[in-house]
């Protein structure tokens, strides 16, 4: 009996394929869509693997560890990529992760030595905006006394939510429950992720989201608009380093690992700042683009450590809680 070409050529290649080990790597979602880093980091990573990367896409960057913590032991992810450090003491409390072997010279705005966790990018929280707004607010409580509407994300589920938090309670203190109180008529809304909120703010429905100082670079780069800014608030900007990990019952330690190192090398971190839009943790060397050099610096980095974020968690959300819920 005759096999057509095609058929043939299939059923030999089904061995082969069958045989491909696969690395499934849990992150969030808009590191996973059509414009985000996942299909270039796919690629390369494939490109030297001998493997088959299996991106998936959980919710935003807080609702990983919540994925996590339900699933244990029993998790079939390899590698977890998008946590941030107001979440990592509280990951490695689970006992889900293995240590590394990665060692690298990082460009980040703070040391980094972490035997659990491999730092891939970073950048400051910041309320982006129209240029042409009005008045923009230069510090939390000139954004209180205004009329402004703005998006948030929501603290539980959302890492940029989280680290609005933490922001405000590295500002302010014990006065961390009275900003949230004159915050609370500002806030049009509060979404799950990143991604549906600066959506919002995109279709014109709110005056300024939750992002980052160096979300108007896309706008820059990528769409040629000069239109979009970050507000630079007196009181300092809340710094966030996102993170990967190995998981210690990996189905693919070693896949697991030789993806951790992958992270740190010029072939991942170039992919970073034009998909992404955050800084990469350490700088490729074909550089930056020209946009990220013009865009607005905080004068003063907010950061508390894991132990400190993780402390503070429960007390912040509940002041946030508090104040939304009334």
């Amino acid at each position: 009996m005759r096999i057509p070409v095609f058929a043939l050529a299939a059923a030999l290649a089904s061995p082969a394929m069958a045989q491909m080990p696969v690395l499934t790597v849990y992150t969030y979602d808009s590191f996973v869509s059509d414009w985000g880093p996942g299909p270039q980091v796919k690629a390369a990573f494939e490109a030297t693997c001998g493997c088959t990367l299996n991106l998936v896409g959980v919710g935003d960057g807080a609702a990983l560890l919540a994925r996590l913590q339900l699933e244990g032991a029993r998790s079939q992810a390899d590698v977890v990529l998008g946590l941030d450090t107001n979440l990592t003491a509280a990951a490695e409390a689970t006992g889900l992760f293995a240590p590394h072997s990665v060692s690298a010279d990082y460009d980040l705005p703070v040391a980094w030595e972490d035997p659990l966790f491999v730092p891939f990018d970073w950048g400051y929280f910041a309320f982006v905006h129209d240029r042409d707004l009005a008045s923009p607010p230069a510090s939390f409580e000139e954004l209180v006394a205004s009329d402004l509407r703005i998006v948030i994300q929501d603290p539980r589920s959302s890492t940029p939510g989280l680290g609005l938090l933490m922001w405000v309670k590295a500002a302010y203190g014990e006065r961390a429950a009275e900003i949230w109180e004159g915050l609370a008529p500002r806030v049009l809304t509060v979404t799950p992720g990143w991604s549906e909120a600066y959506g919002l703010f995109l279709n014109g429905e709110a005056d300024m989201v939750l992002s980052y100082t160096t979300s108007p670079a896309y706008h820059l780069i990528a769409e040629k608009d000069d239109s979009k800014t970050a507000a630079i608030f007196s009181e300092g900007h809340y710094l966030q380093v996102e993170v990967a990990g190995r998981l210690a019952a990996a189905p693919q330690p070693e896949l697991a690992e030789q993806f951790l190192e992958f992270v740190v090398s010029d072939s991942f971190q170039a992919i970073i700042p034009e998909t992404n839009w955050m800084y990469p943790a350490r700088i490729p060397a074909a550089g930056l683009a020209d946009g990220f050099g013009s865009l607005p610096q905080p004068e003063r980095a907010l950061l508390f450590s894991a132990e400190e974020a993780a402390s503070l968690r429960g007390p912040a959300l509940s002041e946030w809680l508090n104040a939304l819920s009334r």
